[in-house]
């Protein structure tokens, strides 16, 4: 598990959520570094039939949901996006739902 897979894990378990930006800087990286790797990793978590654990970032100005890209990315993954609240609500309940 790589540091970008373990903040995200520790959120899920704490059921709480991260602005990009304080998550770039609790990584030290740059933005396009994080939007790359979240976007791998939402690549992955649906090759696997995970729920995306990138559902737990949110926009600074996204009123809690992550940011458009969030939603393309998970749309051309195949997902139903129609209901963008409904959509990352369900993902972050799957996200903490014990194993």
């Amino acid at each position: 598990m790589n540091e970008l897979e373990a903040r995200l894990a520790a959120l899920a378990a704490a059921g709480q959520t991260v602005t990009y930006g304080a998550l770039a800087r609790d990584l030290g990286w740059r933005m396009g570094q994080l939007t790359a790797a979240l976007e791998a990793l939402m690549e992955t978590d649906a090759a696997h039939g995970q729920p995306l654990r990138a559902s737990l970032c949110e926009a600074r100005l996204g009123n809690g949901l992550p940011a458009q890209g969030f939603f393309e990315k998970a749309a051309a993954l195949g997902f139903d996006v129609s209901d963008p609240a409904g959509f990352v609500a369900s993902q972050r309940r799957n996200l903490s739902a014990p194993d």
